[in-house]
């Protein structure tokens, strides 16, 4: 399995800003020219697609309108004074927070962002909806800001999907014929107890889902953050979400200048 995918996200947009190395190219960039890979499904995959909905039991929200709140400034500057500095930290960390918290996807970002190779944003809120979304097992549902029930639909596991190149996942299918937006959910492997968030997209057009600047969700990947959450668990996502795209960042340019 492939690294989350928001572990390349925001690495180029601080290309400006760390001057490490040589010209950085974009994750988007690099994704583009990589063409969605087939995945072979095997038994071994089936029961761990089963065991990751087990894992994931609870309730999410929207992952970065909370992280981003300005009660944990700090926690975002911390890691990147670490590695650029006190001078470069505000805007790097400004640079992390803004490309995954985006409010465009689909057509409008394809017309506001291109190929995504320069001042792209992802789009990592809850779409079509929902407030909450609840995975039980087999069950999924979501509920709206008032509560109400959006959808509840049984799902089951039916293949491997790749996002473009950068990632694999599950996908699951439910047969309810009045699932509409919700026919398909496409789970990367993140749990709470690893990544201490989950990333996973939705919808009904698997060829779309599979592809991350192209179609009706591109620029879209859902963040999800359990609703009871701590605050050390929010430390900790920010820290790992941080440190991980800073070192991308600078293996990255530390290859470039080798070269």
């Amino acid at each position: 399995m492939k690294n989350h995918v928001l572990k390349k996200m925001p690495v180029f947009a601080l290309a400006a800003v760390m001057a490490i190395g040589g010209p950085t190219m974009s994750a988007f960039a690099e994704a583009e020219s990589t063409e969605p890979e087939e995945t072979v499904s095997t038994e071994d995959d089936a029961a761990k697609a089963i065991e990751l909905l087990e894992d994931i039991k609870g309730t999410y929200e929207p992952l970065f309108p909370i992280i981003t709140d300005s009660q944990y400034d700090q926690l975002w500057l911390d890691p990147c004074i670490a590695v650029v500095g006190e001078e470069a930290a505000p805007e790097v960390a400004e640079m992390l927070k803004a490309a995954c918290n985006g409010t465009v996807y689909g057509q409008e970002a394809i017309d506001a962002f291109g190929d995504g190779s320069e001042g792209a944003q992802f789009d990592c809120l809850f779409i079509n909806g929902p407030s909450t979304i609840t995975f039980d097992g087999s069950m999924i549902s979501g509920t709206d800001e008032n509560g109400d029930q959006l959808f509840s639909h049984e799902y089951k596991f039916v293949d491997g999907l790749s996002l473009a190149g950068l990632m694999d996942g599950y996908l699951y299918e439910t047969e309810d014929e009045d699932a509409g937006e919700f026919k398909y959910f496409y789970m990367m492997p993140d749990t709470p107890a690893s990544t201490y968030h989950l990333e996973f997209r939705y919808g009904s057009d698997v060829d779309a889902l599979s592809q991350y600047n192209e179609g009706p969700y591109a620029y879209w990947l859902a963040a999800g953050f359990p609703v009871d959450a701590d605050e050390e668990m929010i430390e900790n996502v920010i820290t790992l979400f941080c440190e991980e795209n800073l070192a991308e960042m600078q293996t990255e340019e530390a290859a470039d200048a080798e070269q």
